[in-house]
């Protein structure tokens, strides 16, 4: 993809980040740990087939759903899904700005428990298309500690 500037084309790419912090069952800060993720082939085509359907019908966007694992494994543009999926929910979306796209998810006491490494950014509740996945040091989520987990995508 190309976009105009001052009469120039120059390449649009994709940055992930992800920010994710656990908070014990007496709401204090645990842990937190951010870092860069890897933008999958898969959901680069996903992010292309939407740009071309836009015109009619916006709902059908659903990169919203946001999935922690525990597999440690390095990401790769070539990853479809996390290594060992740990839980899955619906995120919250927003539009930050400069071109930046935010999707912020919690995982509740009892949800995605244990030694969290892997995080990626998904189309549906279950299956569908990864645009990123991203791994990091362990946060170790007990049974009565809370996760919020936000991503954001920017048109660099």
């Amino acid at each position: 993809m190309f976009r105009k500037v001052y009469g120039e084309k120059r390449d649009v790419t994709l940055v992930g980040r992800w920010y994710i912090r656990n908070y014990g069952p007496d709401d204090r800060l645990k842990d937190e740990i951010s870092g860069k993720n890897v933008i999958t082939t898969n959901g680069l085509d996903f992010l292309a087939s939407f740009l071309n359907s836009a015109a009619a019908a916006a709902s059908t966007f659903t990169m919203n759903h946001i999935a922690i694992g525990t597999d440690a494994t390095a990401e790769a543009a070539s990853n479809t899904a996390l290594g060992t999926e740990s839980a899955r929910t619906t995120g919250t979306v927003s539009y930050v700005s400069d071109a930046i796209y935010r999707v912020t998810a919690t995982f509740a006491s009892g949800s995605g428990t244990g030694a969290i490494v892997e995080y990626g950014l998904l189309s549906s509740s279950t299956g569908g298309t990864m645009l990123s996945r991203d791994t990091e040091s362990v946060i170790n989520k007990g049974a009565n500690d809370t996760l919020i987990v936000t991503t954001e995508v920017t048109l660099a």
